[in-house]
């Protein structure tokens, strides 16, 4: 289990998005991706997933690399993006074993359909479309969905986006429980996110990776994850 990020840069035409951003991940472990919108969070995610090719740089997951090995790459990822791309007329069941379908066989799928129902707690909502869920539960289904085939590192862009408490307290918890077994990388650019869930922060600002430390060690001295993101971003500036 590795996830290995070296030098990425990507330009979109003149604006540059990232620049020569590194990090590695080798233990499961939630990984706090912080920073504000537009610090180039969700393309280095789309980068990490073979969606988008780096102008430069590397990443491995692994020991295989994004580039040259991209369908095995694929397999050992789970992706949920910010805007959960559920098909609102699939019932529950029928959506897992849909998704199920693409990566497992297809004598494997019901079994890991009900595994991952319960390991989410789906499972008094199972009967219904998705489209008749509320947001709490199409974020569960989503999940549901990224973990199925089992991968060794989750992406999650944004999952706590719009929930009300209960349902905000349940995803965090959820995702911790994952934590415990996968490398997660979790964004988001709500501090309070990261200190509930996450054990380590990678801050981006600007397309520049700020900080990477663990949590405790990143706020010694401060008040808030607010106060570091403030001063650390302001530094960035500066140079």
């Amino acid at each position: 289990m590795l996830l290995q990020v070296e030098k990425i840069s990507k330009f979109y035409g003149a604006q540059k998005a990232l620049d020569e951003v590194s990090f590695c991940v080798q233990d499961a472990q939630v990984v706090g991706l912080l920073g504000p919108n537009g610090a180039g969070k969700s393309t280095l995610m789309k980068i990490i997933c073979c969606y988008l090719p780096p102008d430069s740089g590397s990443v491995s997951v692994c020991g295989m690399d994004t580039l040259k090995q991209s369908l095995q790459v694929r397999r050992r990822i789970g992706y949920l993006s910010e805007h959960n791309p559920l098909y609102p007329d699939m019932y529950v069941r029928e959506y897992l074993d849909f998704i199920g379908g693409i990566h497992l066989d297809a004598r494997k799928v019901a079994g890991r359909r009900e595994e991952v129902i319960a390991l989410t707690g789906l499972g008094r909502e199972a009967h219904k479309k998705a489209g008749q869920l509320s947001k709490g539960y199409r974020q569960r289904l989503g999940l549901a969905a990224a973990i199925i085939h089992e991968p060794d590192v989750l992406i999650l862009d944004e999952p706590t986006s719009g929930l009300d408490p209960n349902q905000l307290e349940e995803i965090r918890a959820l995702v911790r429980e994952i934590g415990k077994q996968k490398i997660v990388l979790f964004s988001t650019h709500i501090m309070q996110e990261v200190q509930a869930v996450c054990e380590r922060v990678l801050l981006l600002n600007q397309g520049r990776l700020a900080a990477d430390a663990p949590i405790e060690e990143l706020m010694r001295g401060e008040d808030s994850l607010e106060a570091v993101f403030h001063r650390l971003t302001q530094t960035e500036q500066a140079l």
